[in-house]
C-alpha cells in the first residue's frame, strides 16, 4: 500500500484534494492531505516541509509518494531531504532552483508563469489576495461552476515568503520525480512545464487534460494516473 501525501498549492487547503482521496483509497492506498501554512508570512518552505513531515508520522516509511500542486512544488525537494520519499510528483507546479529565490528565477524565466500578476491585490501583511473573477479565470475556468464557487470559498491569502526566500537546497535530492503538465493551464505555462521536466527532473512530462485544478475537473483520472506512477516497476 502506498501512502500518497497530497499537498495543496498556494491559497488552497487539504480540502481541495477531497475528490481525489476516495478514489486513491478505493485503489488500496492511504492518503494524507495536510493544511500547509502558505498564508503565514513567517513560514518558509522549510516550515511547510516540517508541517508535511509531521503529518506523515506513522505512515509506511518505505512507500511514501508526495504529490505537490502549484506552489507546493517549491517544497517537494526540500521535504525529500527530511524524509525517505519514494517518488515526487509535481502537478502544474513550480520547480525551485537550489540557491536561488523563485522571484529571481522568474526574472530569468518569465515564461514560467502565465498567471495575470497585475490583477492581484495585497492585504496589510503583504499577502496576495485573489478575487473570485481572477480565481475563476486562472484556476477554475473549466471547473463546474458550483464546485468552483465552493473551492473558492475555502481559499486563503498567499504569503510571498516562498517566492522571495532563497531556496534552501544546495543540491537536488536523488528521488525519482514526475511532472504532470495540465494542457490548458492558465497559471503555469505548459510549455515551460514540459521543458523543465526534461531539463530538471530527467524525463518528459505526462500530459493531462484541462486547466490548473485537475483535482476538481478530473479527480478520478488524476487518481488513476497517480496510481500508475506509484506502481512498482
Amino acid at each position: 500500500m502506498t501512502t500518497f501525501v497530497l499537498v495543496h498549492g498556494g491559497g488552497h487547503r487539504g480540502w481541495h484534494w477531497n475528490l481525489v482521496r476516495p478514489v486513491l483509497e478505493s485503489l488500496g492506498h492511504h492518503t494524507i492531505a495536510p493544511d500547509v501554512p502558505m498564508d503565514d508570512p513567517q513560514a518558509g518552505v522549510k516550515d511547510w516541509a516540517d508541517v508535511v513531515a509531521r503529518s506523515m508520522r506513522g505512515a509506511e516509511a518505505d512507500d511514501l509518494v508526495v504529490v505537490g500542486h502549484s506552489l507546493a512544488g517549491l517544497m517537494l525537494p526540500v521535504l525529500a531531504t527530511q524524509a525517505p520519499l519514494r517518488h515526487l510528483v509535481f502537478v502544474a507546479a513550480n520547480v525551485p532552483m537550489p540557491g536561488m529565490s523563485y522571484v529571481d528565477y522568474l526574472k530569468i524565466h518569465p515564461e514560467a508563469k502565465t498567471f495575470p500578476w497585475n490583477r492581484i491585490t495585497y492585504d496589510d501583511q503583504g499577502r496576495s489576495l485573489i478575487d473570485w473573477e481572477l480565481a475563476r479565470d486562472a484556476y477554475y475556468h473549466d471547473v463546474e461552476p458550483s464546485l468552483a464557487r465552493e473551492a473558492y470559498s475555502r481559499c486563503l491569502p498567499v504569503a510571498t515568503t516562498g517566492y522571495s526566500e532563497i531556496c534552501p537546497l544546495e543540491t537536488w535530492p536523488e528521488v525519482p520525480s514526475t511532472y504532470i503538465v495540465c494542457e490548458a493551464d492558465r497559471a503555469t505555462n505548459p510549455e515551460w512545464s514540459r521543458g523543465v521536466s526534461i531539463e530538471r527532473l530527467g524525463g518528459p512530462a505526462i500530459e493531462f487534460p484541462g486547466g490548473h485544478s485537475p483535482f476538481l475537473t478530473h479527480p478520478e483520472r488524476l487518481a488513476q494516473l497517480l496510481d500508475e506512477i506509484a506502481a512498482p516497476t
